[in-house]
């Protein structure tokens, strides 16, 4: 009887370390052998790439989190039971069922992207090129999510550090007795796999469907990522590959196909859609019917906040987000007066009552706010009420109602505003950034590329090569439009890093860049600020907490050997 490996059109492929091929006399109901496929790929490759996209929904949340709450953008209320606590106190364990997740949806579609790509020869028509260039995209995309979380930073001795296993597809021999695959590829194999994908993609792909499918510019623009990470740091910059990340960031820029969004469309109340928003290249696109719950907000949004009664609101904007914010003037939540338009993705719930709003450290050491009645007696004379005890505040900008308070023995900026509604002591600063998605609700669509990142990938590959008047242009392309009359003066070796990271801080805030951010340039994570994380943790690039450990349950399942990451410093390679 003929072997023969069958294609599900319903369902999603399977991941490559659990299923196969098999000697069957009839099809499943919703299935089609291969040869039928082939013959007629026009009819059936639509139905397969569904399967692809499919995984990407399941994929996109657990990938999202790992990347955002490892940082230090966002903070929670309080402890939680939940797995996604781990990544943000940074207690690193390899059960953790959202990395599962995050693995196991990721490398289901390796699995069906590298089954079309091994099914069909290119060439045969424009429609087939384009479906295979979207396969090469996703499989070079979702490797590169990998490696950042499980493989160390580029700069970081990429030839010998570990990676993440490359699996292509569903292998015949599944079922053979002798069957085995091979352990995690080098964090220099894993990239040299990425570049060659998304070059193979860019090759391939002739037609642009919009923002919710890969294209030639998203494959462009996620090289440039790429290179970029593996362009070392300000310090010890690896110039050739600072060069590349310019090439491929100039060539989404200058193709013309996306526009920055204008201040005012960043303020508004409700978000596009990724094929209504002209600065998105892709996004792994959502829909209502996807998300569990009422309005939504099983998804990422209904974790930073409540809207309408909907949404678990747990995690808020951080105060050192918030300072980054304010530091080119005060956004003033109480009237809409934002200085810098992305102060509007930020929604405290206030309530009608003037406090003095301040963070001071409490005797154990940890960053706590502090919410005082205060009674205007004139003109700058405020004073500010906890207990029995009164404290004068002190001008700083009376314009901006900006005064220091001396609480406690220490001198704090305080801040007059509305009384902010307290969630276990925490003001509840929300974030909307991922929510309102064409409705007001918690739907959002994982954004991939957009064209704010690329103008600033190319400042910092710019600057990394000393060029620090190009750098400084695409800097101020991106902080102009949201901060009037904000633009940087002067940009060299003495603050290109700093600047160009606040920046990026603060376009890229809740897009699960900041973390990767941080340590693939050799910085220091520090989290000393109000919520329920360890604020005295302080996370080197160097640290092994760094990337997460291969989940237990793939290396039990699969059929073969993956080495563990480091469980201690002392295993890291640098």
């Amino acid at each position: 009887m003929k072997k023969a490996k069958y294609i599900f059109l319903a369902a999603a492929a399977a991941m490559a370390l659990s299923q196969s091929s098999c000697n069957v006399e009839r099809l499943p109901y919703g299935s089609m052998a291969t040869d039928q496929i082939q013959q007629n790929p026009d009819n059936y490759l639509d139905a397969l790439m569904n399967g692809a996209y499919a995984q990407l929904g399941s994929w996109s949340d657990p990938m999202h989190r790992c990347g955002e709450y490892a940082g230090d953008n966002v903070a929670i209320r309080g402890y939680s039971t939940d797995a996604f606590f781990e990544f943000i106190s940074y207690a690193r364990t390899p059960n953790n069922y959202r990395l599962d997740q995050f693995w196991n949806s990721g490398y289901k579609a390796i699995a069906q992207v590298s089954n079309i790509i091994n099914m069909f020869e290119e060439g045969q028509s424009a429609s087939v090129d384009q479906c295979l260039g979207e396969c090469y995209y996703m499989r070079g995309m979702l490797y590169f999510y990998f490696v950042r979380a499980y493989g160390r930073p580029y700069y970081q001795a990429a030839d010998r550090n570990l990676g993440v296993p490359v699996v292509n597809g569903t292998p015949d021999n599944i079922l053979s007795s002798d069957f085995f695959l091979s352990d995690r590829k080098t964090v220099k194999e894993n990239y040299e796999l990425i570049i060659a994908d998304l070059e193979k993609a860019a090759q391939l792909m002739n037609e642009d469907k919009g923002a919710s499918r890969p294209s030639v510019g998203a494959a462009n623009a996620l090289l440039s990522r790429v290179y970029l990470y593996m362009s070392g740091t300000y310090e010890n910059p690896n110039t050739q590959y600072a060069q590349k990340a310019i090439e491929y960031a100039s060539k989404v820029i200058d193709s013309g196909d996306y526009q920055l969004r204008s201040r005012e469309s960043i303020m508004e109340y409700i978000k596009p859609a990724p094929d209504a928003n002209p600065e998105a290249i892709f996004a792994v696109k959502r829909i209502a019917s996807e998300y569990s719950g009422f309005d939504h907000y099983y998804g990422v949004g209904g974790m930073y906040a409540n809207i309408g009664g909907m949404g678990w609101g747990e995690m808020f904007a951080s105060q050192k987000y918030m300072d980054l914010l304010d530091e080119t003037g005060r956004n003033d939540w109480r009237n809409d007066k934002f200085v810098d338009a992305r102060a509007a993705y930020i929604e405290p719930t206030y309530q009608d009552k003037e406090v003095a709003r301040f963070t001071f450290v409490s005797d154990n050491g940890d960053v706590n706010y502090a919410q005082l009645d205060i009674t205007r007696n004139g003109v700058g004379n405020i004073t500010a009420k906890d207990g029995d005890d009164t404290y004068q505040l002190t001008p700083v900008d009376v314009d901006q109602e900006i005064y220091t308070i001396n609480y406690k023995g220490q001198t704090c900026k305080a801040y007059i505003d509305n009384f902010i509604t307290l969630n276990r002591a925490n003001p509840q600063f929300y974030i909307n950034k991922q929510s309102r998605e064409t409705e007001d609700s918690h739907l959002f669509s994982p954004m991939i590329s957009r064209l704010g990142e690329i103008y600033l990938n190319r400042a910092e590959a710019y600057a990394k090569l000393g060029q620090y008047g190009n750098a400084l242009a695409d800097l101020n392309t991106i902080r102009t439009r949201s901060i009037v009359d904000g633009a940087y003066d002067s940009l060299d070796a003495t603050n290109a890093a700093e600047r160009i990271e606040k920046e990026r801080t603060l376009e890229l805030a809740f897009e699960a860049e900041r973390s990767y951010d941080v340590f693939r340039n050799g910085g220091l994570l520090t989290r000393h600020y109000p919520g329920a994380h360890t604020q005295s943790i302080e996370v080197p690039a160097t640290d092994y907490r760094v990337v997460y450990y291969i989940p237990q349950n793939a290396i039990n399942a699969y059929p073969g050997v993956i080495t563990q990451n480091p469980t201690s410093d002392a295993g890291v390679i640098l």
